[in-house]
């Protein structure tokens, strides 16, 4: 009986090759259906029980925040979003239409020296899920484009830009 085992190797390699592919095109096709969410809440100073909602906000120095229940601006209104590169690490900036422009403006000039407290996910696991950042409103926001700092590893913020433009494209798709 002849064995050839060059031949035997070549539809190996060929079979790994297209095994390679077809997990490559699965990663891909992955990326392109990976949605996340993103809510962005209003502090909440109210001394009135009942009237909001108590959050940890940063895992290393945890800060309790209380927000309002009901988001100001949610991924329906994001255009895009962007992860940045700065001096001291990354930063997410998030770009909204022209309705969640108004409101980050209308929120911005009324609320100076509160909080917004930034909520994300960005898979379907529980775990890619949590309160992000809670930047200090400091002045009239009127271009529609807010930039914070996750509380986030590189990784999962750029899985949660990718989601974020995702949900934008197809939220845009649904519109038209």
């Amino acid at each position: 009986m002849n064995f050839y085992v060059r031949g035997f190797n070549l539809y190996l390699l060929l079979f790994a090759m297209l095994l390679t592919v077809a997990g490559c095109q699965s990663e891909q096709k992955k990326a392109k259906e990976h949605l996340a969410t993103l809510r962005i809440h209003l502090e909440n100073r109210a001394q009135v029980p009942g009237s909001g909602q108590t959050v940890s906000v940063i895992r290393a120095n945890p800060v309790l925040v209380t927000i309002n229940e009901e988001p100001v601006l949610t991924e329906a209104s994001i255009v895009r979003a962007e992860l940045l590169d700065t001096p001291v690490g990354f930063a997410v900036e998030v770009r909204f239409d022209q309705t969640g422009s108004f409101t980050l403006e209308q929120f911005t000039s009324a609320y100076e020296g509160k909080h917004f407290v930034i909520f994300g996910q960005w898979s379907d696991n529980s775990t890619n899920s949590r309160w992000l950042a809670a930047p200090l409103i400091t002045h009239r926001i009127v271009n529609g484009t807010l930039a914070f700092t996750p509380d986030a590893s590189h990784a999962e913020a750029q899985q949660l830009v990718i989601g974020l433009n995702n949900m934008a494209k197809k939220i845009a798709k649904e519109k038209n």
